[in-house]
């Protein structure tokens, strides 16, 4: 992958803290990287703040220092000796907005804090968050409110044989910028694979789910042995110990947020990917099902060519 040299943090104006900024501000450490501090001012964002103004002080001017905001931010960053600009824009829709500043300013990671939204919004995916995650050219790092520690755990998860129809470079990349963060945060790489065995599903298939029930422990084990065949092919450049691979039976949106608590991981490194003719549908259904229930921050990663296609 290439080098880390522009790093777009997206702020929001609203917040009280700002981790997002925080952990932006240590990458740019590590990786010599320049840092903008960004917000993409909305019309409806306008209107809530002037109606909150209204309510609170309506004698009072309408205070409008975004600019000012970010700058407060920066000082204390530029005082570390980072290279760091700030900017405002006015865009609609927001997710729009951020995309189009993240080609322009040639991002090489945008990073934004992330919440906690409802069933319907994910569904739907008319979050921003969720846009962004389909949209973004770039690798995209939610972040949440928990600080890294001095060698976080970063955890790739990866899926070899592609039974998720995966494109075969996703999994190289999503270990790729798993292994680069865990090498510039002096951290550790860990790598996770969640599965059904083959066998089980070839045999609630081909039969019925009672079938299933026929499936032998010397099958499990074959099918294990294979797969951790792969993941070792898959990471054999990085120098992964074996004590950090893991592979867990279950469905990935139950059991990827557990595997995550359970390594006591700080960045989940996950791939995404659109399927063609269904543009408006978001597939990679990992990381939408398991971003809500994750414990930690997730590190978002497309297929390298993904960048070169307009926004959709």
């Amino acid at each position: 992958m290439g080098y880390i040299k522009q790093i777009l943090v997206i702020v929001d104006p609203t917040a009280q803290e700002h981790p997002a900024v925080t952990k932006a501000a240590l990458l740019a450490e590590k990786f010599n990287a320049r840092l903008e501090l960004f917000v993409c001012d909305t019309k409806a964002a306008r209107e809530m703040r002037l109606l909150s103004h209204l309510r609170a002080t309506p004698e009072a001017p309408v205070p409008v220092n975004i600019k000012g905001m970010l700058e407060s931010l920066a000082a204390p960053l530029r005082d570390r000796g980072l290279d760091v600009t700030t900017e405002t824009e006015c865009a609609d829709p927001l997710h729009v907005g951020l995309i189009d500043r993240t080609r322009r300013t040639s991002a090489d990671l945008v990073v934004k804090d992330t919440h906690h939204h409802s069933l319907a919004k994910r569904t739907f995916l008319t979050n921003t968050d969720w846009q962004l995650i389909r949209g973004c050219p770039v690798p995209l790092l939610l972040t949440k409110a928990a600080p890294w520690p001095a060698a976080p755990r970063i955890l790739a998860a990866v899926d070899p044989g592609h039974v998720n129809d995966k494109p075969e470079i996703l999994d190289h990349w999503i270990v790729e910028h798993a292994a680069l963060f865990a090498q510039k945060l002096q951290g550790d790489l860990h790598v996770v694979h969640v599965y059904v065995p083959m066998a089980i599903v070839g045999a609630a298939t081909i039969a019925s789910p009672s079938m299933a029930s026929a499936v032998t422990p010397e099958d499990l084990e074959l099918e294990e042995r294979n797969r951790r065949k792969l993941i070792a092919a898959l990471v054999s450049e990085y120098n992964v110990p074996p004590e950090n691979i893991h592979l867990e039976l279950g469905g990935p949106a139950q059991v990827l947020p557990a595997a995550a608590a359970r390594v006591n991981a700080d960045v989940m490194t996950m791939g995404a990917i659109a399927r063609s003719g269904l543009k408006r549908v978001f597939i990679g259904s990992t990381a939408e099902d398991v971003l809500e229930r994750l414990p930690c921050d997730a590190l978002i990663v497309k297929p390298p060519q993904f960048a070169e296609r307009p926004a959709l």
